[in-house]
């Protein structure tokens, strides 16, 4: 019983030099474990008188609470040294500048679009979609094109294959959003035209479209935003009160010119190219076509179901990739869809 400080003095002292969790847990052996120090203390009380017993046991209990105390001390320190160790190992440098995430945005193209679609709607238009690949009925045909039109020529459209490997009889990429319009009218046809007065058609039509063209302002596929109003006493005044109201809605600007010249498509009469000249910035002064409309020809209306004599419209047709352009101040198409995201992220 004499040596019990000694005994604690040398486990402080032995737990103290190790930093090791493995090693700690040896060394306790020879204090705590089964034949250690204390532990053989202990079995040698049942030796002792009853008197000396409960003394003895009080003592050793004491050096063996003190022996504990050292060892879970030092398993504590060990812990945390570890820890942070680890931490510094692991550190990271709070004052340095976050990486922020990357930010996507709308391409400038379908902005164009969002903001067309939004213009025209405010003024009672709805937005109509129709098929990619189209007939040759609903993409000529029924737009007044005979067949031996040039727009059918092999040179500037899209015709597909069949599996034989030959020219599909009447399957093309659309060539332009028209086809929609007069799937539109169709529709509406067959919905009310038994009606005494059929409902006003007042739609725009939106989409991708493809021709074999490809230079600074041509694209093989672009977009293109046609519009048509069907209705009794629909006239060549209201489209022009449309066309300019959108206009200057666009491009913010009160002093837009517009103006209206004469031109041919075989799907209205009379036809006019639309040019905007602007009263300042690079372009101040500078007549540019941005556009074409015409009243619709009468045998459109036929073909569709309408009666000519009782319905008039007029219909046009925007270029979403120039007006984005224009809206931008970017000087080749192409930018727009080669994806190189040096020029997409100034959009953002």
């Amino acid at each position: 019983m004499d040596n019990l400080d000694q005994i604690v003095s040398e486990a402080q002292s032995a737990f103290a030099a190790i930093s090791d969790p493995d090693a700690l847990e040896q060394v306790k052996a020879r204090f705590l474990g089964k034949s250690g120090q204390i532990t053989e203390l202990l079995k040698g009380l049942g030796k002792l008188p009853p008197e000396e017993k409960k003394t003895a046991g009080a003592t050793i209990n004491r050096a063996k609470e003190a022996v504990e105390i050292a060892l879970n001390a030092r398993r504590d320190a060990i812990r945390k040294a570890t820890l942070e160790a680890r931490l510094a190992e692991e550190a990271l440098d709070v004052t340095l500048p976050g990486r922020a995430e990357a930010r996507g945005g709308l391409h400038p193209v379908t902005r164009t679009l969002e903001r067309i679609e939004s213009l025209f709607h405010s003024i009672g238009f709805e937005v109509a979609d129709g098929p990619e690949i189209e007939t040759d009925f609903h993409n000529f045909t029924a737009l007044n094109t005979p067949e031996d039109h040039p727009a059918r020529s092999m040179h500037d459209t899209f015709y597909l294959q069949g599996s034989d490997g030959k020219v599909a009889d009447g399957v093309l990429l659309r060539t332009h959003t028209s086809p929609i319009q007069a799937r539109y009218m169709q529709a509406h046809v067959a919905r009310y035209g038994q009606l005494e007065k059929m409902p006003e058609i007042r739609i725009i039509a939106p989409g991708r479209v493809y021709r074999v063209d490809s230079d600074a302002t041509h694209s093989p596929m672009f977009h293109q935003v046609e519009g048509l109003w069907v209705g009794e006493g629909v006239s060549f005044a209201d489209l022009k009160g449309v066309i300019a109201d959108f206009l200057r809605s666009f491009f913010e600007s009160d002093d837009l010119k517009v103006r209206f010249r004469p031109s041919f498509f075989p799907f209205t009469e009379p036809s006019a190219e639309i040019d905007v000249a602007f009263m300042s910035g690079p372009l101040e002064g500078r007549w540019l076509e941005i556009a074409g409309c015409g009243m619709v020809h009468p045998d459109v209306l036929r073909i569709a179901g309408i009666d000519p004599e009782k319905y008039t419209g007029f219909a046009f047709g925007f270029g979403p990739d120039r007006l984005t352009m224009l809206r931008y101040g970017v000087n080749d198409l192409r930018l727009f869809f080669e994806g190189d995201l040096r020029f997409l992220r100034q959009f953002v």
